[in-house]
Parts: C-alpha cells; structure tokens; sequence
C-alpha cells in the first residue's frame, strides 16, 4: 500500500472516532414541546421587591404584584408566623394586585388579616378575613394607598407562581423603609412556587424504551454553594425499565436525590440519596447546553425525554410523572408524553358565578375562554327555575331575569335564587346561592351637621367652619356592608371641586375617618378652607357607597348628593347658620339675666327702708 495514502486515510479514521460521539450529541434530532407533566420548584428570588423592618407598627403591609400568562389561574397562598401557636400582635394588611383572573386559597392561621384586592380579578370563597375591595389602580398608585394604611414590610413582583410563603418574622438586617430593588432575594420574607416550563420529545432512531428526565439549573447571580433536593414521584410497575434522571448545574450546585424508583444517575458536582445523605459520590462533567443534555440521554439509550426542564437556582424541585415509559414507544404522538390532565376545575368554574345586580334584573356571566383552561363541558345552566336557561351569546354564556321571574324570592330587601350547573364529567349538577340587593326599596341619606354630637343637620356651612358628615341607609339591612367609597364637595363655578375621600381613604390632613354610629351609620368630618377667591356662594357635596352583600365579591355603588350654602364670615347680609344663631340667643338670655341680677342687687341695697315708729 502507498504510504501517501495509507497517513490520510488512518487520520480521516481518528478523525471520525474522536468527533463521532460529539457529532452524536450536537446532531441529535428530538424536537422540544410543551407537556403536561407536574414540575414544581420553589425560590426566593422575585423579578423585583424589597424587605423592610418595621417592628414599631401597628399595621404592616405586605404587596404582591401578580402576573399570570393564563386566562385563569389558580393560587395557594400562606400567610405564617414564627409562633404556630401565638397570636400576631399588629394587624397585618395583604394587597394583591392581579392581572388576570385567579381562584385564591388562602391560609393565614392566628394571623389578624385584612386582605385587599381587585374583586374584579380574584375569587375566593374565605370565612373569617376581611376584605377591603380596591378599583383598578396603577403599581404607583397602589403603593400610595398602602402606604396611608401602614408602614410596608415588603413587595414582591411574580411571574405565575402557583404557590406562594408569606413569613411575617422580622428581618434583622433590613432597612427600615422598602424600596423595590431588580432581582430581589426576598429571603426567608418569601418562598414561591412559578408554574414550570416542561417540554417534551421524542429521541429519533432509538430502539430503546427507556424514559429520560433532565433538570437543569442555571448559573446564579452570585457563585455560592447550593444544594438542591430533588424528588422524583414515578408511576411504576414491576417490569418497567428504569428511569434516567439527568442533572446539570453550575459546579458549586450538589444534589441530594429522593426517588422512589431505580434511577440511573448522570449529575454534575456531587450527589446523595436521601436514605444515604453522609454519601457524597463525585458526578460527571456534562454539556451545558439543551442540545448536548439531549445528546446524553440517547447515549443511555432513552428514546423519549419525558420532561427537560430549566429552573433558576433553585433548593427544591419535585417531579411526578404517571408513566416509567412502558408502551410509550408505540405512542403516534410525539409531544404527549404522559396522559393528560382532563379533570374539570368544577370548584373553580363555580367560583365565576358572580351575579351582577341592576335595579331590576339579575345577570351571570361566564365566558368561554375561562372555561376552556378548566376543562369542563358545560351541558346546562340555569337558575333554580330549569326553564330559565342562558343564552350563548358567542363568546361568553349569559343567565339573567328580573326579580319577579325564575324562582327569585325577595326578603328583607334582598332577591335570593339558585344557580344549577350541570358537567359532562359528573352524573351530579353543582349548585350555588346568588344574591343581590333590591335598590328600588333602599334609600341613601346624606346629612351635613356642625357638631360632633350629629343632632341637628344643617343646609349651609362657613368658610373655615369644620362640617360633620353622616351617610346613612334605610331601612337598615343586617347582611349588607356599606363603605365610603368616594367622597366630594363641588364648588365651581367660583372655586375647584374639593376632593374628600378617594378609594375609601381620607385626603389630605383636614378630612378624618370617623367611627360609624351604633346603627352603621358612615361618618367622617372636613375643613371648609377660609379664605376663597372667589368665594363661592354654594356647593354640591356627594358621596359615593359602596354596598356589599354577604360573602359576595361584587360591590354595588350608589351615588347620594346634597346642595349647601356657602356663608363668608364678611358677607354683608349674610345668612347666620345655626350655630351663630344658638350662640346669640344663648348669649342674649344670659346678658340680660346678668343685668337683671345686677338690677335686683342695686335696688335691694340702696333702696330706704320704712322707719319703725318711735
């Protein structure tokens, strides 16, 4: 054989044997997409928050900015203390602010919790907290509104998070104010669960049947050693191949493994079992991008990447998958790799069915692209009436009558009917009681007085004069909640309109929140400014109500005005307002009971007696 040829053929040969297994990996064809399988993990990072100290409060609040990618989310949300078996000694305030719609579950054991939120975003069915309905406000506006309740411990913004761990201890080392920071570690403040991106594939021209699993932490902001517990749940049976578990991390990342399944182990850094954590065994160096992590699960013959998924740094991570891949090579479908979820959210469809309520008519709403993520087939809805039944108007299911028809019955001022849903998924339709108010039969007062006593009201009020406010219902209904919404007084032409109360609470230094009256009367005081140019010679004062009934979520506002006169205390002519007129009467009585005791002195002491006779 020619030497010239034999040197470039054994190099050609070397060649291919050092780049074939690489080749392999970076040529691997398994194309990655969205499955449904159960991976969560939890962190203490969030997008954007801070921490603060606010020991010497009587009230601390806590925000959490929340963003979902679905339509309809679901949301287990704790609240804990230190002491499990204490009491909290402050009250603490919870603000919410959602941008999609989300079924909450909410835990907060021993915890005085007063919990804020849009109702038009978050549903939930809670006994025992109470809950201060807010309107659509803007990130700035809202940390403005907390900030007038209360000194703000902490603020969180998530992406999807699915499970959420308030922890109201202290943190020694915070500041004492809270100013949101990027990439905030929120420290043993919060824990939370985002909702995993797992993808899926099949591994082509593999005869295997094995299943592949591959988890994958990214490098932190900060190099520091982290051990992450991971617990694998499979649905196995004797027979099934084992499972490949891949794990890749930056090298400061260990592992400490709970499976309940053989497993075969390919790991960066070191890693343990949980039956055996004193055992550290020394891992691999793997590739650190998806394509070559794909490459090494077919090196171990898998022919299917049931989940690949990658997480931020991470301590815990837990994966349930139904399957150990036995059948799953006869499977036409590449990207469903396990069965799918199809369950419907009955508890959370219900939680929808909120009634909006008019003068005279009750109308539910449901629609469609809320239903769909819930999975559930909708074979009727209807009220307690069944020949009532909505209308499907395209987009959304509609249910409405007025408070005359389909079985509503009207007690106390409050219409009262049934909402029967019935599932293609259950034999058994759900039910749920709906309620509104019959506004037609209520009435709003709006009274002005010049006392604190609230006795007598009044029409007019002066310049630099402090006015009392009571706004009232009748008749009174036990199971409705009334708040002071908004609150105005409006002086145009001669002046601007006064802003009072806004969002329940008081502006400015000259408006007090006053107790409500043994009967719930709402009450709150202002100061009239004194010195007006031009001085306005009347007003309109109106409040804004908002009335809530029972547990419902949905508030009805109503409007009630009053017209005033305007006194100046230099208006030549001017009409005295009632005060003023008690004042000089009073002062009136009193003086000329003075003179008429002074009278009655002096004529009883220098008047001359009659002389006895001698």
């Amino acid at each position: 054989m020619d030497h010239s040829t034999l040197y470039p053929v054994v190099a050609l040969l070397l060649a291919v044997c050092c780049l074939s297994p690489a080749s392999l990996a970076e040529t691997v064809h398994c194309d990655l997409q969205p499955v449904d399988l159960e991976v969560t993990y939890s962190i203490n990072q969030v997008s954007k928050g801070c921490v603060a100290q606010v020991s010497n409060a009587t009230v601390e609040v806590h925000i959490l900015f929340l963003e979902f990618s679905r339509e309809m989310s679901e949301l287990k949300l704790t609240v804990q203390m230190s002491k499990q078996n204490g009491t909290w000694p402050r009250e603490v305030l919870l603000v919410l602010s959602v941008d999609k719609m989300v079924f909450l579950r909410l835990q907060a054991p021993g915890i005085p919790l007063l919990l804020a939120y849009n109702p038009k975003h978050v549903f939930q069915e809670l006994q025992g907290v109470n809950v201060v309905h807010l309107p659509g406000l803007t990130k700035s506006q809202l940390l403005d509104w907390a900030d007038t309740k209360g000194a703000i411990a902490s603020v969180a913004e998530l992406s999807d998070p699915q499970n959420i761990l308030l922890r109201l201890d202290q943190a020694p080392r915070s500041p004492s104010s809270c100013s949101p920071e990027p990439h905030m570690d929120m420290g043993r403040t919060l824990e939370w669960q985002p909702r995993a991106s797992v993808q899926g594939c099949r591994l082509e021209g593999v005869a295997g049947h094995k299943v592949a699993h591959i988890l994958r932490i990214l490098p932190g902001p900060e190099p520091r050693p982290q051990t992450v517990n991971v617990k694998v749940e499979l649905s196995c049976t004797s027979g099934d191949p084992d499972a490949v578990l891949i794990l890749q991390g930056p090298p400061y990342v260990s592992w400490l493994i709970d499976a309940n399944h053989n497993m075969q182990i390919w790991a960066t850094g070191k890693y343990s079992f949980k039956i055996f954590p004193k055992e550290n065994i020394s891992g691999l160096v793997l590739p650190d991008t998806p394509q070559g992590l794909l490459g090494e699960a077919r090196k171990l013959n898998a022919s299917v990447v049931a989940s690949f998924v990658e997480f931020p740094l991470t301590s815990v991570i837990s994966l349930q998958a139904s399957s150990c891949g036995g059948g799953l090579q006869t499977s036409p479908t590449p990207v469903q790799t396990t069965p799918a979820k199809e369950t419907c959210s009955e508890v959370l469809l219900m939680s929808l069915l909120q009634p909006n309520c008019s003068d005279d008519t009750m109308t539910l709403e449901l629609k469609k692209n809320l239903i769909l993520p819930l999975k559930c087939t909708i074979t009727s809805l209807t009220f307690l009436d069944p020949s009532c039944q909505a209308e499907d108007r395209g987009d959304q299911l509609v249910l409405h009558s007025t408070y005359s028809n389909c079985g509503m019955k009207v007690m106390d001022n409050v219409v009262h009917n049934e909402v029967v849903v019935s599932f293609l998924s259950s034999s058994s339709p759900q039910r749920k009681q709906v309620q509104c108010i019959d506004m037609k039969s209520l009435s709003l007062q709006l009274g002005l007085y010049l006392t604190p006593q609230f006795l007598q009201p009044s029409n007019a009020i002066e310049l630099g004069q402090q006015g009392f406010v009571q706004v009232s219902m009748s008749p009174w209904i036990p199971e409705l909640t009334l708040k002071l919404d908004s609150c105005q007084l409006d002086l145009r032409p001669e002046a601007d309109t006064v802003e009072l109360i806004q969002s329940s609470v008081a502006k400015g230094s000259c408006v007090s929140l006053l107790s409500s009256s043994p009967h719930g009367d709402m009450r709150f005081s202002f100061l009239l400014r004194g010195y007006m140019v031009p001085t306005p010679k009347a007003g309109t004062l109106s409040c804004t109500v908002a009335l809530r009934l029972g547990t419902s979520s949905l508030d009805v506002r109503r409007t009630v005005s009053m017209r005033l006169n305007i006194v100046s205390p230099d208006m030549p002519g001017k009409t005295l307002v009632l005060p003023a007129v008690l004042g000089i009467t009073f002062g009136a009585f009193l003086i000329g009971a003075l003179l008429t005791a002074a009278l009655w002195y002096i004529y009883s002491h220098t008047r001359e007696y009659p002389r006895p006779p001698p």
